[in-house]
């Protein structure tokens, strides 16, 4: 997938970073949405004090994990334009995630465990990016910002967020209906408004969409070709999407036909004398 039209790439080699020219700039100057819940004053203040450390990545494959200017103790790396997957292998099986502007990662973890499921994370870079070094001057100052500190956590948020929803739409009982949502979803953050419809500029691949919805290629494929039959998913000379109907109807809520399922997260003694629960003390009944 690169974002479309391709013209970022300029024979760098894949994935390997290179200094923005300027060796400190403003985080509210790159995204002046992290100040959004600043006061004029303290936001003037900000600028000054949260200053970061830009790269660039060129398409290819990513070992962001060996980031030579970060490390596990920095707050994290900060997505300013461009697109990354995030792959996840496990067994035959690859399930991606699509990272772009204003996305917060953290490629390396001081304390990550060997996976029992063998399941390893691959990095890669779609269209050329720029990445803020959050570091760890940077996180030293951002205790003094708590509002951007916030900001940044409803990034983290909307990041899972995000997840849950294409958990969500993997599950759909079509691979159509599957596609459609996924290309909806995308639109939130990545479509144009044209007189056409809904354009998103990314060119993905029939592999990497499988990816995103938990089908096969061929699949995929012949989901595809039916979607543009009926002139719901277009796709254009650019390689980019036209979404030229309406949102599928089947996907509104349908809350009142879902049963609630008891849950219980781990497995116990069951309840005595039909007791829901254990009141612990300071806590109050609940009434009603």
């Amino acid at each position: 997938m690169t974002l479309a039209p391709n013209a970022w790439h300029d024979g760098q080699r894949p994935g390997v970073p290179r200094a923005h020219d300027a060796a400190h700039v403003s985080l509210l100057d790159l995204d002046p949405d992290l100040g959004a819940l600043l006061e004029e004053r303290r936001r003037t203040a900000a600028r000054a004090d949260l200053l970061v450390r830009v790269l660039r990545l060129a398409r290819g494959n990513w070992a962001g994990g060996e980031l030579g200017p970060a490390n596990p103790g920095h707050v994290g790396l900060l997505l300013l334009d461009g697109a990354i997957a995030r792959e996840v292998v496990l067994a035959d099986s690859i399930s991606t995630e699509l990272l772009g502007p204003g996305d917060l990662i953290r490629p390396w973890s001081p304390t990550r465990m060997v996976p029992l499921l063998r399941q390893h994370v691959r990095w890669q870079v779609l269209a050329e990016t720029r990445l803020a070094v959050l570091n760890r001057a940077f996180g030293v100052a951002l205790s003094r910002y708590p509002e951007v500190n916030s900001m940044l956590l409803d990034r983290l948020s909307g990041r899972a967020e995000r997840l849950a929803t294409t958990k969500a739409i993997a599950q759909l009982n079509s691979v159509e209906r599957r596609l459609l949502a996924l290309f909806w979803h995308l639109a939130e953050d990545w479509g144009r408004m044209t007189a056409e419809g809904i354009v998103i500029p990314l060119t993905l691949s029939h592999r990497l969409l499988g990816e995103l919805v938990g089908a096969r290629r061929p699949t995929v494929s012949t989901a595809l070709a039916k979607l543009s039959t009926d002139g719901k998913l277009v796709r254009r000379s650019d390689d980019s999407w036209l979404l030229a109907d309406e949102p599928d109807a089947t996907l509104a809520p349908v809350a009142a036909r879902i049963i609630l399922h008891r849950r219980r997260l781990l497995a116990g003694p069951p309840p005595k004398n039909g007791q829901v629960g254990v009141l612990v003390p300071g806590d109050s009944p609940i009434q009603g």
